[in-house]
């Protein structure tokens, strides 16, 4: 069974909103194991949608269109609908009562363009709309099915789950499970390299690398009668990739460096502090973001100034004079003097050139240096990260939770 996903709006192709309506149906058709194998978008014009119907409808056995039920002139998915399958439009009068009351509820008026929201093609399955005024609907033929969503991503949700994923199973008697490795500190190019063998002879499961927020994902996809039977299929090339892969692995699905890092803290008992500078209170950010850290985090302070460096951290003076704000000596002594003053059991530190200015020839924009203090040892990265401010520091960040990852998994 396969399935196409047609996303209607000139917004979209100009890039002014997300298309979040394509990802959450694409992740939904996954679980019912539906293929899909092509999204489409198109703008608010006629012609155009009506080619990519022609095209949708003949090579997938479902077409799911999001967006063009409003009131206005530019709401063109109904009457298009009706063209394409030559076939009139009629109204429904339950669903006209129920925009009258949506809107009375909210003191809004009902305009003449409303009437237009309650027609529908002859013979379709209207699929109510709880949170707006744009009913969808579902229409069959020959073996196709179509089915219309309103865009707003909050109308769309809950009808498709109130409405719509009930009548869709069973349509395939397979669901398609999918688990996500991450990695952290191997490039994509790189990971491809070591599994190349994997990649050239997947059939089921298969298998894709990914790219999100500095992580390389590596997602399995398996297609069977059940979830247990679907990670029966890729339990061996999950353990092959964690062989091969190492300690690259920090986590699986959900997990992200911070939550790796707060369970690793919690298991072994440790309490942590934070000192920042040129990530100004990142690290300290994701860690709390993380359900139950306040059991190992105790403080993170932002001492982003010299002065607050010498005072909070008891850095020492002659330190930053003789090797600048910026170095290892100093990051070194921010993680060890945030851990003695804190009490304990491990201190981490940044300290760096996030720019765009302040950088020179022997401390480019971009140079981190990251820094571990615990009470058996004391070490320090340097690190060189390219990008914006911002992503500087999100990069600087991530690092230095991965080097802490490290540390406590290897002791």
């Amino acid at each position: 069974m396969k399935a196409e996903i047609i996303s209607i709006g000139t917004e979209l192709l100009l890039g002014h909103i997300l298309n979040t309506n394509a990802q959450f149906l694409s992740q939904q058709l996954s679980i019912l194991g539906i293929d899909l194998y092509f999204q489409t978008s198109v703008g608010d014009n006629r012609e155009r949608l009506m080619q990519a119907l022609d095209i949708a409808f003949n090579r997938a056995d479902i077409v799911i269109t999001t967006g063009g039920l409003g009131p206005t002139d530019d709401d063109l998915t109904r009457q298009t609908i009706a063209d394409f399958f030559n076939i009139n439009l009629s109204l429904h009068n339950e669903s006209l009562g129920q925009i009258k009351d949506y809107l009375k509820k909210r003191n809004r008026p009902f305009t003449p363009n409303n009437y237009s929201q309650a027609m529908f093609p002859e013979e379709a399955l209207i699929l109510p709309n709880d949170n707006g005024t744009a009913p969808g609907f579902m229409l069959k033929r020959d073996k196709h099915l179509f089915i219309s969503f309103p865009g707003p991503p909050n109308e769309l949700k809950p009808m498709f789950l109130n409405h719509v994923k009930d009548k869709l199973m069973g349509l395939s008697n397979e669901i398609i499970y999918s688990w996500l490795v991450k990695t952290y500190g191997v490039g994509e190019s790189q990971l491809e390299e070591i599994l190349k063998d994997l990649f050239t002879s997947q059939s089921n499961p298969t298998l894709a690398s990914l790219v999100a927020g500095g992580y390389v994902n590596i997602r399995i996809t398996a297609k069977a009668m059940n979830e247990q039977d679907a990670y029966s299929l890729m339990e061996p090339m999950l353990k092959t990739i964690k062989s091969r892969l190492g300690d690259a692995v920090f986590g699986y699905n959900d997990d992200s460096l911070e939550s790796v890092v707060v369970s690793l803290l919690k298991e072994k008992g440790y309490r942590l502090a934070v000192a920042e500078s040129c990530t100004g209170g990142k690290v300290s950010d994701l860690i709390t973001k993380v359900a139950g850290a306040s059991e190992v985090f105790m403080e993170g302070l932002v001492t982003y100034s010299n002065e607050a460096k010498i005072k909070r951290l008891k850095v020492k003076e002659e330190t930053i004079k003789q090797f600048g704000a910026v170095s290892q000596q100093t990051a070194m002594e921010m993680a060890e003097g945030v851990r003695r003053e804190l009490d304990t059991d491990i201190g981490i530190s940044t300290t760096g050139i996030a720019g765009p200015g302040g950088g020179s020839k022997e401390k480019p924009v971009g140079l981190v240096y990251l820094a571990i203090a615990s009470r058996e040892r004391q070490m320090v990265k340097r690190a060189y990260f390219t990008g914006n401010r911002s992503s500087i520091k999100h990069s600087a960040s991530n690092e230095l939770l991965n080097l802490l990852r490290l540390h406590l998994i290897k002791r």
